[in-house]
């Protein structure tokens, strides 16, 4: 459905060190990284697409988050999702609700909310029920 989603970060340094280790623990392979620009890129293991971008919005104008936007992540178990919400305040982001079950989403719906350095918000989800 997507080709990329790009957010916008002011400080590409400390964004890259927090979505590098993001990214790593939920499986995803860094496809480019160009400090010049600056930006980089993820992708799931074995594909080219869907890209997640950060880096400096491309007019050069500041970045500011959005309220009512966020991106969520799939991980393919529970104890990924709080693995991934623990490393985030690790990390400094701002929490916006802790692991588990949001069941008016759906039965099985396991998700963690924080916001990223630069005031992304963003999700870790498992939709599968624990064996």
């Amino acid at each position: 459905m997507y080709s990329h989603i790009f957010l916008g970060v002011t400080n590409f340094e400390e964004a890259l060190a927090f979505y590098r280790a993001l990214m790593r623990c939920l499986g995803l392979e860094e496809r480019f990284c160009d400090h010049s620009r600056p930006w980089a890129g993820w992708h799931s293991a074995g594909g080219e697409r869907p890209l997640f971008i950060i880096g400096a919005p491309y007019n050069r104008l500041p970045h500011h988050s959005g309220n009512g936007q966020m991106v969520a992540f799939l991980a393919p178990s529970r104890e990924l999702v709080r693995r991934a919400y623990e490393l985030a305040l690790r990390y400094g982001c701002e929490p916006e609700g802790a692991p588990g079950l949001r069941p008016e989403y759906h039965e099985h719906y396991y998700g963690a909310y924080f916001r990223d350095p630069d005031g992304n918000k963003l999700c870790v989800a498992c939709h599968t029920e624990e064996a």
